[in-house]
């Protein structure tokens, strides 16, 4: 008598095609996990770095404060530069991210000697870098700006100190020059030590009923933070908007834009304007 069995074929097909089923599955769930999961994770530590170093560069803006209006010597800071490198870029860096001239009707300089010689005042700027974001964020002349390198525009994350005080009349601009002994860049875990370099430089100046100060900035094309300043400048700034003149903007490159500010003259006020202009100059010892 013969026998035929095939019950134990059958039962090595069944596992052959459940292994296979759930490799495939693991294979899948990895696959989706890379191509979805991993790039979302990047994004989220790219967006924290940035976070990050915004507030940071908000905290080196109130050191800036603290030299100018708190008479502190020196400030350091410690700090975490996480997905870019942050550098300094001096007041004689060329070209200059932003250049500022502020003068009358006939072209005499506002600005505090030594800086009235006939060339705009270079301030400099702290900037960090994200490599991974292509964003800039940079602290200059008393104020933190933005840009993004994928998109035209930039904003401003936290003002400078100009005021307009109405009730005497008196309009301050407070300015910062960078400097430091040479380029300096960091990345990583960094240390920001500045200092104060001897006292401010100040002018103050008379400005008759119906005269006129006149505010030009100049961006440099591939370091173009003219809509967060012109934005600032003409909208935020706490002057009166009879004072607003006119505004011209020469396209460029690089981008020039003149603001014309009229002493109109507060009612019940003092009819002469006064201009006050200050310079702290800031060195950057280290990073």
């Amino acid at each position: 008598m013969t026998q035929h069995t095939t019950g134990s074929n059958d039962r090595g097909v069944s596992e052959s095609i459940g292994f296979l089923l759930m490799f495939g599955i693991v294979i899948t769930g990895i696959a989706l996990v890379v191509l979805y999961g991993y790039p979302m994770l990047l994004q989220q530590q790219t967006s924290a770095d940035e976070k990050i170093m915004e507030k940071n560069m908000i905290v080196l803006q109130n050191d800036f404060k603290s030299l100018a209006y708190k008479t502190v010597p020196f400030k350091e800071t410690s700090m975490k530069i996480g997905g870019g490198s942050l550098t300094v870029f001096n007041s004689g860096h060329t070209p200059a991210s932003t250049t500022i001239d502020i003068y009358d009707a006939g072209g005499t300089s506002y600005l505090p000697a030594p800086y009235n010689g006939g060339l705009p005042f270079t301030p400099g700027e702290l900037r960090y870098e994200s490599i991974s974001s292509q964003t800039d964020i940079s602290l200059q002349n008393g104020a933190v700006v933005m840009r993004r390198h994928i998109e035209p525009g930039s904003t401003m994350l936290a003002e400078p100190r100009w005021f307009f005080d109405p009730a005497t009349n008196t309009m301050v601009i407070n300015l910062f020059e960078i400097t430091s002994t040479d380029m300096k860049a960091k990345e990583g875990i960094g240390t920001v030590q500045m200092e104060l370099v001897g006292d401010p430089y100040y002018k103050e100046s008379p400005v008759p009923t119906n005269g006129v100060v006149i505010i030009k900035c100049v961006f440099d094309s591939t370091q173009d933070y003219s809509v967060a300043w012109d934005d600032y400048i003409w909208n935020k700034w706490s002057i009166p908007a009879t004072y607003k003149g006119s505004r011209f903007v020469t396209a460029g490159p690089p981008k020039d834009i003149q603001y014309t500010i009229t002493n109109a003259g507060i009612p019940g006020g003092p009819s002469v304007m006064t201009l006050v202009v200050k310079i702290f100059k800031v060195n950057i010892r280290s990073l």
